[in-house]
């Protein structure tokens, strides 16, 4: 049986991410390597990992992690990114981002879209 649904699976493979899935508990974890950050931040790439939770694709994706740690050039951290989470063997920075979830019409892609530009933003 698919960790994700297959069209979700197959947007990964579309995309061309490096990526891997894997059963965590009730959740499954989602790890994007090396994931480009633009100049505003102290690092080129990251990785980052989206938590599913059981029930999703209905379920609410919220959120998302990077390692390593991921700070502004000016020093100061990005916007509701100081809490650290232990997820399987690594500490995640977690980025506090929580969308409006439209079940039945969101999925993998409108998050990764909507984080992409939360990353983008630079803030």
């Amino acid at each position: 049986m698919p960790l994700i649904p297959e069209t979700d699976e197959q947007y990964l493979k579309d995309k061309q991410f490096d990526y891997e899935l894997k059963q965590a508990g009730p959740e499954i974890h989602l790890i994007l390597r090396g994931w480009p950050f633009p100049e505003a931040y102290t690092v080129r790439s990251a990785d980052i990992l989206v938590r599913i939770p059981p029930g999703y694709p209905m379920a609410q994706l919220d959120m998302f992690h990077t390692h390593p740690t991921v700070m502004l050039r000016s020093g100061a951290w990005p916007a509701a990114c100081q809490q650290m989470e232990q997820h399987g063997e690594r500490t995640w920075q977690r980025w506090s981002r929580h969308h409006a979830w439209r079940s039945g019409i969101d999925n993998l892609k409108t998050f990764i879209t909507a984080m992409a530009l939360e990353i983008k933003k630079g803030i």
